[in-house]
């Protein structure tokens, strides 16, 4: 199983988005798998269930946080890099998909009950949602040549 149709998978079993991305990756990257689904836990459903940006996304760019990210004062480069690969990345979901906020993904404002309802009623969560999370951790591994 590659490691995109993983963080799928786990979406699938029950993670959120977020989670399901950021925890495939955490191990390869010095990350206990425990603590990276902990960690991105407040991520999903477009942050904290509000309809904003993708967990998908925001679980990719916590994995290329992982990989590249700024950890002292003096390495500016690592802090450049981060930043360049995190607008390729959101090119490249945007292109696909059209954006990279959650609400307009999927069409409904999860922040709202009834909206949420109406969601889930729909079958979004498993029509939609399974591919943003597979087609993220796809240009994951691309821009940050993973395997």
């Amino acid at each position: 199983m590659s490691r995109a149709e993983e963080a799928k998978k786990q979406f699938e079993n029950g993670f959120h988005c977020a989670p399901a991305v950021l925890s495939t990756y955490s191990e390869q990257l010095g990350l206990e798998k425990a603590l990276a689904l902990k960690i991105a836990c407040g991520f999903g459903a477009g942050i904290g269930r509000m309809g904003r940006t993708c967990g998908a996304v925001t679980g990719a760019l916590m994995v290329i946080g992982l990989k590249h990210g700024q950890m002292n004062l003096a390495d500016q480069q690592s802090s450049q890099r981060t930043y360049t690969l995190v607008k390729e990345f959101i090119d490249r979901f945007t292109a696909l998909h059209g954006s990279i906020e959650c609400k307009e993904l999927i069409g409904y404002d999860l922040s709202d009950s009834g909206e949420l309802s109406l969601a889930r009623e729909s079958g979004v969560f498993t029509d939609k949602c399974p591919g943003f999370v597979y087609d993220s951790a796809c240009i994951l591994e691309d821009v940050l040549h993973l395997r």
